[in-house]
Parts: structure tokens; C-alpha cells; sequence
């Protein structure tokens, strides 16, 4: 005896369903966010470097300002995220700028730029041919 058949209908239906789903979930997983540019990352180090030399509040708080948007980026490694936690609880102005408290600051600033650049290799577009492609080649000739 043979098993019943699905009705048509309904096959349409599942697919269409699993169409849906897929697509979907396609969709969200390709959404692509670009690494801090270097520039980005200088503008980060400057600041909390600036922290660490003038003390005050106004270049604390940029320092602050400027490490904090790296702690939620969701393609820097963590311990690029580390250091840019470090920069940004440390940059508050203190009553005596000791040199303890200035190279606490420094050195991860100085790390940022290795730690949280692209390990990304650039995208070379090769020159276009002046032969066509197409066909076979026969032989071993040059």
C-alpha cells in the first residue's frame, strides 16, 4: 500500500512558507557594518591622549565621547573593545595628574590603533582583458 499523497495546495503553501522564512532570515544576517575607519581610531587616540596631558573635564569628556561608540561595534575583537573600555573609564579628570594616572591612559591609547584595525585584505579589481575569455585552448603554447 502506498502512502497518501500531500495535496497539492498544501506543498505550495510549506514552500512558499519556507520562501518567506528564508529570505528573511537572509536579510538580517547580511547586514554588513565597516570597521572604525583609521582616522576614527586616531580621532580616539588623540582624545585620551589629550585627557592624559591637559586633565580636564572638557577633553575627558570628549575622550569619553569618542571611545564609547567602539565599545558596541559588532566587529571589533575584544580586546580592541578592552582598551577603548580602558580609555573610557579612565579618562576622567583627576585632583593631581600623576604620571601613573597619565601613562594609564597612554598606553592604551597607544595600543588602539594595532588592536582595532582591519585584518581585512583590500579588494584588488583585476584589469580588464583585451582577449576574450571564451573557448578552449588547446596545446600547451604560450
Amino acid at each position: 500500500m502506498t502512502a497518501p499523497r500531500a495535496p497539492r495546495r498544501w506543498l505550495q503553501l510549506v514552500a512558499s512558507t519556507a520562501l518567506l522564512l528564508g529570505t528573511g532570515l537572509a536579510a538580517r544576517a547580511e547586514v554588513y557594518v565597516a570597521f572604525p575607519t583609521q582616522d576614527t581610531l586616531r580621532q580616539v587616540q588623540l582624545a585620551a591622549m589629550g585627557c592624559a596631558r591637559e586633565n580636564s573635564n572638557d577633553t575627558c569628556q570628549r575622550s569619553r565621547a569618542l571611545a564609547d561608540p567602539l565599545l558596541d561595534h559588532p566587529r571589533l575583537p575584544a580586546s580592541c573593545k578592552d582598551l577603548a573600555w580602558t580609555i573610557r573609564e579612565r579618562s576622567k579628570p583627576a585632583a593631581v595628574n600623576s604620571f601613573e594616572r597619565r601613562e594609564a591612559l597612554i598606553k592604551p591609547a597607544q595600543d588602539l590603533m594595532q588592536f582595532c584595525r582591519s585584518q581585512e585584505k583590500p579588494v584588488v579589481e583585476k584589469p580588464a582583458q583585451d582577449k576574450p575569455t571564451s573557448g578552449f585552448k588547446l596545446g600547451g603554447g604560450k
